[in-house]
């Protein structure tokens, strides 16, 4: 059993006209699909979904209830509605706890707001990092501690607590940054003076029209 739980019930069909009906309803379509079985498709409510998602994401297993039967499932896809805010269909990954998943998990850097070195400005370069593992040792996120870095310095993926990890795999270089810290820029005077002198140049045929003003 997961921390996340999500009823759902089977639909008849996938037609744009039965589709639509769903969504007026606060109904979502959804289809649960896993290797070696026949995809289920199914509805959630939109409600309900929202709130288990926003706390779950793509990252946590979620079991979903399907008229009693339970399955456990990753969150793989969810299609928005261009500028609407509207889920429009979701795609579940149905897992077996035995078998190895592959999927993506954020990257969190933590203590952004506490770096002792200031001013600074901290550059996140991976949002996210794609890993492989058992269902039951899926990470939440993928961290790493950025409040004594030091100016110049650059953390790579190898620095990540799920690179020591030897449960979980991780699907790209080692060596690929993650995050750096660097000095503020400051203008240089030479822009500023430039800036300066532009701005005193006088606009071609304004004297002239000053002088008939006159």
């Amino acid at each position: 059993m997961t921390e996340y739980k999500l009823n759902a019930t089977k639909r008849e069909g996938s037609g744009k006209n039965r589709v639509d009906k769903l969504r007026a309803a606060g109904q979502i379509p959804a289809v649960i699909y896993q290797k070696g079985e026949e995809n289920a498709l199914i509805q959630v409510k939109d409600l309900e979904f929202a709130h288990v998602y926003n706390k779950a994401g793509s990252s946590s297993l979620v079991d979903v209830t399907v008229d009693g039967e339970v399955k456990t499932v990753l969150i793989k896809e969810v299609q928005r509605h261009p500028y609407r805010n509207e889920v429009l269909h979701i795609d579940f990954q149905g897992v077996r706890m035995d078998e190895v998943v592959r999927l993506m998990v954020p990257v969190v850097l933590l203590h952004r707001d506490e770096i002792r070195v200031q001013p600074s400005i901290l550059l996140q370069m991976i949002d996210e990092i794609e890993i492989e593992c058992l269902p039951g040792d899926i990470p939440a996120q993928a961290e790493v501690d950025v409040e004594n870095m030091q100016i110049g310095d650059v953390l790579t993926v190898a620095d990540l607590d799920v690179a020591k990890n030897d449960k979980v795999q991780v699907l790209i270089d080692e060596n690929e940054p993650v995050a750096s810290l660097s000095e503020p820029q400051e203008e240089s005077i030479e822009e500023e003076e430039e800036t300066t002198e532009a701005a005193d140049v006088p606009v071609v045929g304004e004297e002239d029209k000053e002088a008939e003003e006159e």
